[in-house]
């Protein structure tokens, strides 16, 4: 008589554990997510309210019951914006947190210098922050970066900038990798209309230099000048380039803050154009824009661009989790991230064609009161 092979109860029970293990950072109730950047002095502010941001959509989502029933909880860690203190960050969210997936990591360095551990553990990274070109294309298939490339804010603003006849452009960029990256951007996008950069300068991260940097741009005779700066750096180069008889128009990128650019130079910023890379975070008609707006000033977060692109890529890393159903683990959520089209509060997400899921970028002028004026 041939025997059946079967498993008593106890030993069923032996095995259950093993194969019905959750997955790192998900138990019955909670969802744990990881994040790494500057979090202190002026580099770490935007941080910090981006971050506030993407609270509000989790928060939003743990009133609401949750995941499938789990809440979400965020673990940030401060690395100075260095890559090897990131790397070591991440590996502490991993092996000691025990985290399930990262959101809103930071800088373009650090987060290249991760690629290799995102892959290792597979646990994606949804939304990084302020992360170039160079460094997407390094971690590509474990990261999904909600706001447009770099890449794409340059040929945005050239294209506008010829349009009404304004070839001759300088660019005053951040004294590092990444200014040095988005000067070939511009120059790229230039050259596909014809044209090249007339000047540049790098900026010290102290603006110690801005006076000189002010006299290398007016070498060229620049009709517009685009910044990629960020705190006040773009500021102390537009007074020093007045006060150095410059007259040309002044264009900024998305991390040139408005309100603080507004701070420093009061009336004299009106005409200042910044490129954004997310919908108006003060319209009335879109019902999520009113959602986060409420959100915010219950929570007393500032709206406006920065809190808005987190609040907006909370809402991917929600909305992702949610269709990875009850049964979650990161190959599951990578599959919902790779498959991904929504429009959110006006601007459409897609990670179907690729990990840049987004392509908005929109011209807007800031007043002298730090208003942004469509």
């Amino acid at each position: 008589m041939r025997r059946r092979a079967f498993l008593t109860t106890a030993a069923a029970a032996a095995v259950l554990p093993v194969t019905a293990r959750a997955e790192p950072g998900v138990s019955d109730n909670e969802i744990l997510l990881g994040q790494t950047g500057i979090l202190e002095g002026p580099l770490g502010v935007p941080v910090k309210v981006f971050l506030s941001g993407a609270q509000l959509a989790f928060n939003d989502a743990n009133e609401q019951g949750g995941i499938h029933g789990r809440r979400l909880r965020l673990v940030s860690l401060d690395d100075d914006l260095k890559p090897d203190r990131a790397v070591a960050n991440y590996r502490k969210l991993l092996d000691e947190h025990k985290v399930f997936a990262f959101f809103g990591c930071v800088g373009s360095g650090t987060t290249a210098a991760a690629a290799g551990l995102l892959r290792e553990s597979g646990a994606p990274l949804v939304s990084p922050y302020a992360v170039a070109d160079s460094a997407r294309a390094r971690t590509e298939g474990v990261a999904y970066y909600t706001r447009a490339s770099l890449g794409r804010e340059a040929e945005v603003l050239v294209r506008h900038l010829t349009i009404i006849g304004i070839t001759r452009i300088a660019v005053a960029h951040l004294n590092n990798p990444g200014g040095t990256e988005v000067l070939s951007l511009i120059n790229a996008a230039l050259e596909r209309h014809g044209h090249k950069v007339v000047s540049s300068a790098p900026i010290h991260d102290d603006g110690g230099n801005a006076a000189a940097a002010a006299r290398t741009l007016l070498e060229g005779r620049p009709q517009a000048v685009i910044m990629y700066l960020g705190g006040t750096l773009a500021a102390e180069v537009m007074k020093a380039v007045w006060a150095a008889g410059g007259v040309a128009s002044f264009y900024g990128m998305s991390i040139v803050p408005g309100e603080v650019t507004a701070r420093v130079l009061g009336e004299r910023t009106r005409g200042l154009a910044i490129s954004q890379v997310t919908p108006y975070p003060w319209g009335e008609v879109d019902p999520l824009l009113r959602r986060y707006q409420r959100a915010a000033a219950a929570a007393n977060v500032p709206v406006g661009y920065l809190s808005m692109e987190g609040f907006l890529g909370g809402q991917v890393m929600v909305e992702a989790l949610r269709r990875c159903g009850r049964d979650l683990t990161r190959a599951k959520l990578h599959a919902a991230l790779r498959n991904l089209r929504i429009r959110l509060g006006g601007m459409d997400i897609d990670f179907t064609g690729g990990y840049n899921g987004s392509r908005f970028v929109e011209l807007v002028q800031v007043s002298y009161d730090g208003r942004f004026v469509r």
